[in-house]
């Protein structure tokens, strides 16, 4: 029996070097890496290609347009990358039988709720990189109803460049740094979001231990999921948790928002309800600190 075969996008970025660390742990499928040098998810022609060419049974598409900033001015560029790509991408995962897994953000939402977000609750981006990351999410099940989706948050991992190694640098440079401490949410270290990437692979192939099982069933869980690691922090308690962690001797000043402007607006309140991935996956979330220390040990 062939092994299934699994496309992950954005080879060089956070997430899918972290599922490469993990791929080894999977010898029952195959994994096919592509970075956009070797596969640009906007070319429509290429894809087609890499379809025609593997037949996937999974694609996971972990590339997008991720310059939150600059996608206020390169607006075209974001739209081509997390939306108009990622219907096209939909479209041939339907017409291949693919499973299509993509990952969305927390900015879909405005961040004026005062509970967690709920799957179902009505996106309202703050800014253009939100929007088409909203717009790809709508076009993705348009396409292709059996799409499954992941909307994260606060990202970060020992791969690229996040919030985390950011700290870590300033912390080291300079005796006191500022940091936001209004925006609320819950960081996703990215190893974490790879194991959960993998596990909904099993679930949807019906792979248990590494086994094909007959008897189980493939589920059905297309629709939208929210995952992040558990807890609901501010981007100073973020901060400060990395600085204790690493015992550096720098002062964290806390400020608002207001006092640091970007050309981007930033949801004030980025936290997931995760109890549809969590019970529909049977999924064990880790607490943000715990996977924080497991990342600084590794850098």
């Amino acid at each position: 029996m062939q092994k299934p075969r699994i496309i992950v996008t954005g080879k060089n970025g956070q997430l899918a070097r972290e599922l490469q660390d993990i791929s080894f742990l999977h010898p029952h499928v195959d994994f096919l890496f592509f970075s956009k040098e070797e596969l640009n998810i906007a070319n429509a022609e290429q894809l087609a290609g890499i379809f025609a060419e593997y037949h996937p049974a999974f694609f996971v598409n972990c590339a997008a347009y991720t310059a939150v900033d600059k996608a206020e001015t390169e607006q075209e560029a974001a739209y081509t990358i997390n939306a108009k790509a990622v219907g096209s991408m939909a479209g041939f995962c339907k017409q291949y039988n693919t499973q299509l897994i993509h990952i969305s953000t927390d900015y879909v939402f405005d961040g004026k709720a005062t509970r967690p977000y709920k799957e179902e609750d009505a996106a309202n981006p703050v800014n253009h990189y939100g929007y088409t990351k909203w717009l790809g999410e709508k076009l993705a099940l348009e396409n292709n109803e059996q799409s499954i989706i992941i909307r994260t948050s606060w990202v970060y991992s020992s791969y690229g460049n996040n919030f985390v190694k950011t700290m870590l640098r300033l912390m080291k440079e300079r005796s006191d740094i500022n940091v936001v401490n209004d925006q609320f949410g819950s960081p996703t270290y990215a190893a974490d979001l790879a194991e959960a990437i993998m596990q909904i692979v099993n679930r949807q192939s019906s792979i248990v231990n590494g086994e094909q099982m007959s008897n189980i069933k493939p589920v059905t869980g297309n629709g939208i999921y929210h995952f992040s690691n558990t807890g609901i922090i501010s981007w100073y308690e973020f901060a400060s948790a990395i600085r204790d962690i690493k015992n550096l001797n720098c002062k964290v000043h806390p400020i608002p928002a207001s006092s640091y402007p970007t050309p981007a607006k930033r949801p004030a309140w980025s936290v997931f309800d995760k109890e549809k991935i969590k019970n529909f996956f049977n999924m064990q979330l880790k607490d943000w600190k715990e996977s924080l220390q497991t990342c600084l040990d590794k850098l």
